[in-house]
């Protein structure tokens, strides 16, 4: 979290938010967050999440167009975890900071089950998760924010900066690289049926599974995108630091395309680009360690306390210098799938 909003954030920013959700003192407890301060509480019709961020991270313009997009989904039949009103009717409550900024409280339903990691996965599973995306894919073909002002941005753009200042004086050739890649992702059609609104992180530590219902929630990232990327990123959190991704694969796909396919029809010509949209991931994400471990050029990656992202960051550099593959994959031969 930037460390600006966490010095700017105190107690009095939560029972504020707290009263215009009018949740009792009792009823809530923290519930961690990476870039926004979430906690969980009770309401009388059931547990939910109380979502607090900064106007220096998302404008109240952009967290509109998200709950908006949400309850749309919802209303379509999609499982989402759908935004709630505050005590006086508003999906979005924004609190003075004190310093010429506002603090932006949103509320969600609390999505019903467990992660998947506890549960297990089942084809059944694997099969639903592709209907949830192919049916949110299906519906933000017709959506369109009823403020023009609530708009999404537009991805890589909205990236774009972000990923520049983290790799430029620390790794200009994986910048150039990523540069590469998205202006050739851009030059891609944009027509309905293939671009439009989406999650973009659409991963397993972003909804639970309920029986063999998933419910997806955390749309903080929503951009417009072609829905292949919301596909790859699917994809990526799948494989990422698995034992054998081809073989994780293999066994995810069908099902999950069999799922999707139920919902929406993309053209099977897309599955290529998916290696394209798995590359600019594992370069936003090697970035994002480099700075948090302050390394340079991919170096010095023993040193880094934490399993994970070791293992991520071992031999990274060197296999975007050479332009392998995020993984061994050929996913237009699930043309047929979908």
């Amino acid at each position: 979290m930037d460390k600006t909003i966490r010095d700017l954030y105190n107690d009095a920013i939560l029972h504020e938010a707290m009263a215009r959700y009018a949740i009792a003192a009792d009823a809530i407890e923290p519930g961690g967050g990476f870039e926004s301060f979430i906690y969980r509480y009770q309401r009388d019709d059931g547990p939910a999440i109380l979502r607090i961020t900064h106007s220096l991270r998302r404008s109240p313009e952009q967290i509109h167009g998200e709950v908006d997009w949400i309850n749309y989904l919802a209303a379509g039949g999609a499982t989402v975890a759908g935004a709630l009103l505050s005590a006086r009717g508003e999906l979005v409550e924004e609190i003075d900071d004190g310093q010429g900024g506002r603090f932006l409280a949103t509320a969600f339903a609390f999505a019903p089950g467990r992660p998947p990691w506890e549960v297990g996965w089942t084809p059944a599973r694997y099969e639903n998760y592709g209907r949830l995306l192919g049916r949110m894919h299906a519906l933000t073909k017709e959506y369109a924010p009823p403020d023009p002002a609530w708009r999404r941005p537009s991805w890589p753009a909205v990236f774009a900066d972000e990923l520049n200042d983290l790799l430029t004086g620390r790794d200009a050739v994986i910048l150039d690289r990523y540069r590469a890649i998205t202006g050739r992702i851009e030059a891609m059609p944009r027509g309905r049926n293939e671009y439009g609104l989406i999650h973009f992180d659409a991963h397993s530590a972003n909804f639970h599974v309920d029986g063999d219902t998933i419910t997806l929630f955390d749309f903080d990232d929503c951009v417009y995108n072609w829905f292949i990327g919301d596909i790859a990123m699917v994809v990526f959190y799948m494989i990422t630091n698995a034992d054998d991704p081809p073989g994780v694969l293999a066994d995810f796909l069908p099902p999950f395309l069999r799922g999707y396919r139920a919902e929406n029809r993309l053209d099977p010509r897309w599955l290529p680009a998916i290696h394209d949209f798995l590359t600019t991931r594992e370069i936003d994400l090697y970035a994002v360690i480099q700075r948090s471990y302050d390394l340079a050029d991919g170096e010095a990656v023993e040193a880094i306390p934490h399993p994970w992202p070791r293992r991520f960051m071992t031999g990274r550099r060197a296999r975007l210098l050479a332009g392998t593959p995020y993984v061994d994959f050929d996913f237009a031969s699930l043309a047929e799938q979908l």
